[in-house]
Formats: structure tokens, sequence, C-alpha cells
């Protein structure tokens, strides 16, 4: 077998309708399907962002709360790229999110960073 890339990520949110805005309106990924599934009364929304990052945002009534802290097993982190940290921090912060104080990448002397999405997924920034 061989992996060539990632295809898309999964996310389950408590409010469908803030997450959506927050992934479209304020991270910037657009709308690519949409569909309600009766059966599981969720809705399903792939979206991608330039660069061809997919996500898959669902929801479902009363999901449990994902554990942060401390930090469960599995995946950890969404981790997103940006030409300029300085930039993306001030637009974060003029959308009312505040990051992280910037860390620097011990292995590539790169500048990260990390903020929440509507449910508390940490989403890193990473600098190119």
């Amino acid at each position: 077998m061989r992996l060539t890339t990632i295809h898309h990520i999964a996310i389950i949110c408590s409010d469908y309708e803030r997450s959506k805005r927050f992934y479209t309106e304020i991270l910037g990924f657009h709308p690519l399907r949409e569909q309600y599934r009766a059966a599981r009364r969720s809705y399903k929304l792939d979206l991608e962002a330039d660069g061809g990052i997919q996500l898959e945002l669902f929801s479902f009534e009363n999901p449990p709360k994902r554990p942060s802290y401390p930090e469960a097993c599995g995946l950890r982190h969404l981790a997103l790229a940006v030409d300029d940290m300085d930039e993306a921090i001030a637009y974060l912060r003029r959308h009312g999110i505040e990051p992280e104080p910037i860390r620097i990448d011990e292995a590539t002397n790169k500048r990260f960073t990390f903020f929440q999405d509507p449910d508390g997924l940490p989403i890193e920034l990473y600098e190119k």
C-alpha cells in the first residue's frame, strides 16, 4: 500500500451553525456539499480550503465533550499552515479569538501557535 496524501479530516461539533460559521467565515473553508441525514438527525458539511485541505463537519445530538486537559490518547490537534504568522494572529484577534503565545519549533526554527474552535478543538497555526 502506498499512501499519497491525507484525504480529509472529520470533526464533530456540538452547535452546527456556530461551527459552520467558524470554519467558513473565519477560517475561510469553502462549502463543497451539505446534506441533512434525517435517519441520524445530523448534518454533514464537506469543506475545502485553498490548497485542497478538506474537512467534514458533522453534527450529532449531544456529543460527549472532547477531553483536552489532561490530553487524551488519540488525535491531538489540527494544524494549518500560514504564510505570515503576525497577519494570521491579527486576523484571529479581529474575530475575537485569542491565540496562545507564539512558540518556536526547536527542530525547524518555525513559529507556531494554538487557538481553539467553538468546541475547544485545538487548532495549530504553523508558519511556512
